[in-house]
């Protein structure tokens, strides 16, 4: 078999987006039929392909296409893999995705934003493709970027209301700790390997056993950062929540994304990543523990649920916790069978929910019997009522991730408020010259100076883009705030250990490029509209949705998005941060979760939600 056939699964769906961008907005048939047949003909092709593949043994084909970034030390490579898990994956993902766009060439008629939901969708469904076949965590990451942005963008489909806005915010909010614990794993295994790993060594068993043995806690850590990213993907406990509130978009993407492919893709990560926690007795009782409380808690949320997407958004989770506990036992075959099976099942929930509302409305109203026994009736009435109370109550998940997460990085942030830009202006510009001078003038050569120093700059990046995050005026201040943190990330790790300049280059020239490109467009906006705060939302997306475009992109361009240099950048910096030093890589991580999710927060509240130039009412916040 040709091994460069698995780049044809990428890069079919790639050109389709590609050409669904050329075609204009009044052409619905010639958007719908194009995404229809790039998914058609991917299908197509993978079919054969699979039974040619079964037929002759089924090996596993590793392929190493591209090599992005090569160092002494370092290498950045894209490499696709194809096995069992990558096969169920990929025909049930592009059936899937064909079913959905056939159904929403239909659904989407005439809706205003109906290039846009099938860009979005072929976007999608490229970043999905890379990431089950991906051969190593560093394609995997590139997937998952590709799934998080266009999960964002499809639950802010209705752009022009609040609460869709809202949740998308939260929702990705959410996927960005999942994005940091791949790069704390890819971190890790670059050092506990001292190369780029890829999936095809960790088949070795011995020689994984022997590395995770000698590297006990690196092993544990590594484990750990997997199933924050697997727990987070898949709305497993204590994340579940929002699941239900990224069903917010149209009922196709809600189908595609929360129901079939996007939430059972933590369950890709815990397969994928067996090997590494396979001899963790810890890793693998927490996993099933997980698995557990997840499926009774979501269970119980989804019995009393009014809303019939909510309730399959619960169904779903607590189905994926059973497939926790299967992968935990070893199971991996039938956990496959459960994820497509689920997949499948939820799909056609979600996509037949209207028409099961519409139509037996009459039905639930009037013609409504309950079963004379149900499960509640055999608990204890305390017990039963406690129950009933918490599944109400969502047993407090958003509070519990408010209280927990959330509210402690404002009230630090909020701490700050007495300083003002000029001063925080003030103090980078001393801080920086200090740090110029201590690492390029006058560099210290004791080796826990440069420890400390390294620190000190990583939290004062820290605290920079805290501060951004609960900026609520001035969106010039929480721009550059942001840009700023990743030149004290660079400082920081620079301080950390002597290497070549051009990292820092490769890590800050698609930052220092889109942050200057943002900052004018933001200007420009001033000056057409007077007022781009950040107190509200301002909906400027309907008068300029080319500016909102161009915006957009220089936000993912600040956060690292695989469309600069920087995304490799983030993962180069971090290969010079040691092993050892666990409390650098959380400030640097946690410096990246906060500066994406305030990036976001900074055009959601520009360019989406309600227009305020609009002479029509618009829906109240809690609609």
């Amino acid at each position: 078999m040709n091994q460069h056939l698995l780049s044809i699964f990428v890069i079919i769906p790639l050109l389709g987006f590609i050409l669904s961008l050329l075609i204009s907005k009044k052409k619905e048939n010639a958007i719908g039929y194009l995404v229809f047949y790039s998914v058609l003909l991917h299908f197509l092709l993978l079919v054969p392909l699979s039974i040619y593949w079964l037929y002759n043994g089924h090996q596993i084909i590793d392929e190493r296409d591209l090599t992005l970034m090569h160092t002494e030390h370092y290498e950045f490579f894209i490499d696709l893999y194809f096995d069992k898990i990558t096969l169920v994956y990929l025909l049930v993902g592009s059936f899937i995705t064909l079913l959905v766009a056939r159904y929403s060439q239909y659904y989407m008629h005439r809706e205003s934003g109906y290039k846009r939901f099938f860009n979005t969708l072929l976007f999608f469904f490229t970043g999905y493709n890379l990431a089950v076949l991906s051969g190593n965590l560093e394609t995997l990451f590139i997937g998952w970027e590709f799934l998080g942005i266009s999960s964002f963008l499809l639950i802010a489909f209705y752009r022009d209301r609040y609460l869709p806005v809202k949740n998308a915010v939260k929702v990705f909010s959410i996927y960005r700790i999942g994005d940091v614990g791949i790069i704390l794993a890819m971190w890790l295994s670059h050092h506990l390997w001292h190369e780029s790993v890829t999936f095809s060594r960790l088949l070795d068993l011995t020689s994984v056993q022997q590395h995770i043995q000698e590297h006990s806690v690196v092993g544990v850590f590594i484990a750990l950062t997997l199933l924050i990213t697997a727990t987070a993907k898949s709305a497993q406990f204590p994340f579940t929540s929002w699941l239900p509130r990224a069903m917010e978009g149209p009922t196709p993407s809600s189908a595609i994304f929360y129901g079939s492919l996007s939430v059972h893709l933590g369950i890709f990560l815990l397969m994928r990543t067996y090997p590494l926690w396979e001899f963790q007795t810890s890793a693998r009782v927490l996993i099933a523990l997980i698995g557990v409380v997840t499926a009774v808690v979501a269970t119980g949320i989804a019995r009393v649920q009014s809303s019939i997407k909510s309730q399959i958004a619960y169904a779903s989770a607590a189905q994926i916790g059973l497939i926790f506990v299967e992968l935990s036992l070893g199971w991996i075959d039938i956990a496959l069978i459960h994820f497509a099976g689920n997949a499948f099942l939820r799909t056609y929930q979600l996509l037949v929910s209207p028409s099961v509302v519409s139509y037996l409305i009459r039905e639930q109203f009037f013609n409504y019997s309950p079963n004379d026994v149900s499960i509640e009736d055999r608990l204890p009435l305390r017990l039963g009522n406690t129950f009933y109370v918490l599944g109400i109550k969502e047993f407090n998940l958003d509070s519990f991730m408010y209280r927990f997460f959330w509210n402690p990085l404002k009230v630090v942030g909020k701490k700050m408020n007495f300083l003002s830009e000029k001063v925080l202006l003030i103090i980078a510009a001393g801080f920086m010259l200090v740090g110029s001078y201590l690492l390029y003038i006058h560099p210290l050569e004791d080796e826990s100076s440069r420890h400390v120093i390294s620190f000190v700059f990583a939290l004062v990046g820290l605290i920079m883009v805290l501060k951004a995050f609960t900026e609520r005026r001035n969106a010039f201040a929480a721009w550059w705030l942001i840009v700023s943190n990743h030149i004290w990330v660079s400082f920081a790790v620079t301080a950390n250990e002597h290497y070549s300049w051009h990292h820092n280059f490769i890590y800050l020239s698609g930052i220092l490029v889109a942050g200057f490109t943002g900052y004018f467009l933001l200007r420009s906006m001033r000056a057409r509209v007077g007022d781009v705060s950040l107190d509200r939302f301002h909906g400027y997306v309907s008068h300029y949705p080319k500016t909102a475009m161009a915006f957009f992109l220089c936000c993912l361009g600040v956060s690292g998005f695989p469309i600069t240099p920087s995304f490799i950048g983030e993962d180069l910096i971090f290969s010079h941060i040691h092993e050892d030093q666990a409390g650098l890589a959380i400030l640097v991580s946690l410096s990246l979760i906060v500066d994406g999710i305030a990036l976001i927060r900074i055009f959601a509240r520009v360019f989406f939600g309600p227009s305020v130039k609009s002479v029509y009412e618009s829906s109240y916040r809690s609609s």
